[in-house]
């Protein structure tokens, strides 16, 4: 007698609040999980970068060296290090430990959009509203950038690395793919001012939110259209959009106050999560975990799949 295969279970998605985390500096520009996602940063419109503890909320650390907001970071590999980029045009690398600054790096003609490690955290990657993206050695006492990519006609929005290969989101409506290793460039054509990118958890493809509302799923090597979700409202704000840390849904973030949450391959909408009256500014999905970081206004919020126990349903 052969018995039914158990029915797999159902991906969880992070809707019950945990908790809210006032962050005392100004609006929050971005939100992100550290390496492991133990940790969180929030970038301020008055000038700092804040480390804070995602299990407790507590404050570890400010960092504060630029002079208008601070509009990304990223954390190294072993956290010993964070990048961070600002509307003063500079790059800042840290040292997470003392909160001192290590490098700062200059040479973009405007506004810094987005910033990131490589994988070995050896090399900071910042797009700029100049257009181009510039490649700073984190190890060389030089203060010129390794390599600048100058291909977008445009403001660059957003970029994600990995490995050797290097996402960009422009604001002249194209995601550019450069294989570093083999010097070969990519481009699929939009059409709609993009406002970010990211990889599949596979590297297989690539997917951009832009600001016709709507997100977008491509395979990398064809460009092919594997994938379209709207119904979230992107008009006028530069917000985030990413995928779970198993690659089963889309998230991103929406002008009315709510993350649309699609299931990838069906492209149905699974969950409209309510975060608020204003435009969620920007998310990040834990690495491994069903967990949400959400921003709006001056605060972050930390969403699970599951309540949070309290001492009491745990005894």
């Amino acid at each position: 007698m052969a018995f039914p295969l158990p029915k797999l279970q159902a991906p969880q998605l992070p809707q019950h609040l945990l908790r809210t985390i006032e962050c005392q500096q100004g609006a929050v520009r971005a939100v992100r999980f550290n390496a492991d996602g133990n940790y969180l940063l929030s970038c301020g419109s008055d000038k700092s970068l804040k480390l804070w503890s995602v299990g407790s909320g507590t404050l570890l650390k400010t960092y504060a060296g630029h002079g208008y907001d601070v509009l990304d970071a990223d954390g190294s590999y072993d956290n010993s290090h964070i990048c961070s980029c600002s509307s003063d045009k500079s790059v800042i690398l840290w040292d997470v430990a003392t909160g001192q600054i290590t490098r700062k790096l200059r040479g973009h003609a405007g506004k810094v959009n987005c910033v990131q490690f490589n994988e070995e955290a050896t090399v900071i990657l910042s797009g700029s509203i100049d257009g181009t993206v510039r490649c700073w050695d984190t190890r060389s006492r030089k203060y010129d950038p390794i390599q600048i990519l100058d291909e977008a006609t445009d403001g660059v929005s957003s970029l994600k690395v990995v490995q050797h290969e290097l996402l960009s989101g422009s604001v002249d409506g194209r995601v550019r793919r450069y294989d570093l290793r083999m010097g070969q460039l990519h481009v699929d054509c939009i059409g709609s001012p993009i406002t970010c990118v990211c990889f599949t958890q596979d590297g297989q493809c690539s997917l951009s939110s832009s600001l016709d509302s709507t997100v977008r799923l491509l395979d990398k090597s064809t460009g092919e259209m594997l994938g379209e979700y709207t119904g979230h409202k992107m008009k006028g704000y530069k917000l985030d959009c990413c995928l779970s840390s198993k690659d089963t849904h889309v998230l991103s973030c929406s002008e009315d106050g709510h993350v649309y949450c699609w299931d990838l391959v069906e492209g149905s909408l699974s969950l409209k999560l309510p975060v608020g009256k204003a435009a969620v500014q920007s998310l990040s999905f834990h690495p491994t975990e069903a967990c949400l970081l959400t921003s709006m206004e001056g605060r972050v919020q930390v969403w699970a799949a599951e309540p949070q126990e309290t001492e009491s349903d745990s005894k």
